[in-house]
């Protein structure tokens, strides 16, 4: 398809980091023959989630207020606004709020991680119902 659209609603598989409250799902994973990946997540407010990136991603805050810590400081958005990230930082996303948000990745977050020397974090994942 050349036009798709997608929901949080028509996410067919979410998984949670450890237990907390923290859920993610791929609505455009790296199986969609897509260059890039789309999803969405859903972060409880104070959870964070240690991460460093292997691949360039931008958030979309959809809900709430969403905090990225970096090595250069924290930036932080609110609905409607966008943080944009690039491969090779370490950082911690911060939930300010109860937030929900839309991540786009290139290339495939998964693939990425997978293959690279941070593919050990995906291990905090599993899949809930």
């Amino acid at each position: 398809m050349s036009v798709e659209h997608f929901t949080s609603d028509g996410a067919s598989t979410w998984f949670q980091r450890l237990d907390q409250q923290i859920f993610l799902a791929d609505v455009l994973a790296q199986d969609s023959g897509a260059a890039m990946s789309v999803g969405f997540g859903r972060y409880a407010k104070g959870e964070k989630n240690p991460w460093k990136m292997t691949y360039d991603e931008a958030l979309v805050i959809t809900s709430g207020v969403f905090t990225v810590e970096g090595p250069s400081g924290s930036v932080t958005a609110r609905a409607g606004e966008v943080i944009y990230l690039r491969a090779g930082t370490e950082l911690v996303y911060v939930a300010d709020e109860d937030t929900e948000l839309v991540y786009v990745t290139y290339p495939h977050w998964l693939a990425a991680t997978e293959s690279s020397a941070e593919a050990h974090r995906l291990d905090d994942f599993h899949e809930v119902g």
